[in-house]
């Protein structure tokens, strides 16, 4: 039950930068757990065992694969999927989930790398949790200082997901992909009628005034809702100003969006994105440039190489 209690945690009682429908998705499947009619969800188990030596030489494979690529391109593709979430011990190996450490820590590893000349984000994401999704944001735009980071929505980038595409370099779409849903939401669960039915009843005793805030085993005191509701509003707040910062918006322009989904051409207008392309031909576009870039500085070495032996050979 200990998962459980943890999942319902990043779930609940919490601002989440998330689709609604991602959020409904989340509650309905709380409903279902916690009603004690649990399927496997785990994030342990048969799915995740897997032979020591094989399981070492298959990350090698790919590891080796990754540097034959970035060789090749100078372009280190980083996948941004799923779920946001703000630590890798929350991911669950039935739902497809990026953490915010472990994006950061290839970031930082792609952008000190010299044989990575541009890096790319794969984002198809809905969004996820509020907590540290604003300090990797941040961490993205510093980092896009010292290389240039581009966002690719490869399907959706929304909320969460967008907040993290708003602050790369920039951002392609292609006709069909997602942005915006630039807003906060929480949820809380009110258990109390359910355990009524099932014939049980749980007593709090607490100390402190705001300790049995948002308490799921009775209904939502004001107290509670007016917490909840100033937790939203200040992560809102910030999720306004981190975007109109990134995107060179004014504050206005992006709460006019209304948390309102954009796709293609109408998310440019909306000034969420830079550019139009298809995620294969941005990505082609970028090899392309590094490519050129490759040449020209070969070239000149080249030519400095040659004006040093003529000189040489002038003495």
């Amino acid at each position: 039950m200990k998962h459980y209690l943890r999942a319902a945690s990043l779930l609940f009682n919490q601002p989440l930068l998330v689709a609604p429908d991602m959020l409904d998705l989340g509650v309905r499947w709380a409903n279902h757990a916690m009603n004690l009619n649990i399927i496997n969800i785990g994030g342990s188990g048969a799915a995740l065992m897997h032979d020591d030596s094989d399981y070492s030489e298959r990350l090698e494979r790919i590891e080796e694969q990754r540097r034959t690529t970035i060789a090749r391109t100078g372009i280190e593709v980083i996948d941004v999927h799923g779920v946001l979430v703000s630590r890798g011990s929350h991911i669950n190996a039935c739902e497809t989930m990026t953490s915010y450490e472990v994006l950061r820590q290839q970031l930082k590893q792609a952008v000190a790398d010299p044989m990575v000349e541009r890096v790319v984000l794969d984002i198809d994401s809905p969004g996820g949790a509020a907590v540290g999704a604003f300090e990797l944001a941040a961490d993205i735009r510093a980092l896009a200082r010292q290389k240039p980071i581009t966002g690719i929505v490869n399907y959706m980038a929304y909320s969460g997901g967008y907040l993290i595409g708003s602050a790369c370099s920039e951002l392609v779409v292609s006709q069909t992909s997602g942005v915006g849903s630039i807003g906060v939401i929480a949820s809380h669960m009110d258990r109390s009628k359910m355990e009524e039915n099932m014939g049980v009843k749980v007593t709090t005793v607490f100390a402190g005034a705001h300790k049995n805030d948002l308490n799921p085993h009775e209904p939502l005191t004001e107290q509670s809702l007016k917490f909840l509701h100033e937790l939203v509003h200040e992560s809102y707040q910030m999720f306004v100003a981190a975007v109109a910062d990134y995107r060179g918006l004014s504050a206005a322009q992006v709460i006019a969006t209304e948390a309102g989904l954009y796709r293609g051409q109408s998310g440019i207008a909306a000034g969420l994105a830079d550019r139009l392309s298809s995620p294969q031909d941005a990505v082609d576009d970028l090899s392309r440039a590094v490519a050129q870039s490759r040449a020209s500085r070969q070239g000149g070495r080249i030519a400095l190489r040659a004006s040093a032996l003529n000189i040489q050979a002038r003495l």
